[in-house]
């Protein structure tokens, strides 16, 4: 039986080291690690994924999210042919976003945001995870956090707001915390909850996850 193709896409400035602690059975799948790059200048999301589904090297894969991450898969499904998309830490459309980031895009206030000190990584831990960090977990999170290039901030910052997509795609199955502070359980919908789980959960609750996702990709009961 041949292996069922899993990508991983962490989330905004984020490393594949994220997916460290993720382990799938290796007699069922294989698992790569996608990662950010450069956009071009003022290029949108589709136009981004659509580069980044060149990255792809084989046919129906499964597509897994982190955070912006999820919402970069999901706009790599329009472009390629998926089993299955899931996303973690995440949204389905700008629908699910909480009111103050509805307010950041309405205003277009995150153009004042001064990504350039985002390159100083306590402010980009604070940022990516959220203000309850406690000092001695800041070590442990600067090295997930790779990508401090300002251009491609600004363009992740950006294109997760204004996001366009108003409808939720069904196929997708959404994995969140009901902890999570960057994206509020309670706008989210249709989605498996993880108790406890936090924005980044993807570190802390992976026992959960190497023993669910396989289930989820293969369309077991749990």
């Amino acid at each position: 039986m041949s292996k069922v193709p899993v990508y991983f896409m962490p989330g905004l400035a984020a490393s594949p080291t994220i997916f460290e602690n993720i382990k799938l059975p290796e007699d069922q799948f294989e698992m790569h690690f996608l990662e950010w790059f450069l956009p071009n200048d003022k290029e949108s999301i589709e136009s981004y994924a659509l580069r980044m589904t060149e990255k792809i090297q084989d046919e129906n894969p499964v597509l897994v999210g982190v955070s912006f991450g999820g919402i970069l898969v999901q706009e790599m499904a329009k472009h390629i042919k998926t089993q299955k998309v899931i996303i973690i830490s995440s949204v389905k459309s700008n629908t699910e976003f909480p009111p103050r980031l509805k307010i950041a895009r309405a205003t277009k206030a995150y153009k004042l945001l001064p990504t350039q000190l985002l390159s100083n990584v306590e402010l980009l831990v604070k940022y990516a995870f959220g203000n309850n960090i406690v000092a001695k977990r800041l070590k442990l999170y600067e090295k997930y956090l790779s990508v401090r290039d300002k251009k491609y901030l600004d363009w992740a910052i950006e294109n997760t707001l204004i996001w366009t997509q108003k409808k939720a795609d069904e196929n997708v199955i959404h994995i969140h915390g009901d902890a999570d502070e960057v994206f509020p359980i309670k706008h989210i919908q249709n989605c498996i909850v993880i108790k406890g789980g936090t924005h980044i959960m993807i570190i802390n609750k992976f026992k959960w996850l190497n023993e669910n996702l396989p289930k989820l990709i293969l369309n077991e009961k749990e």
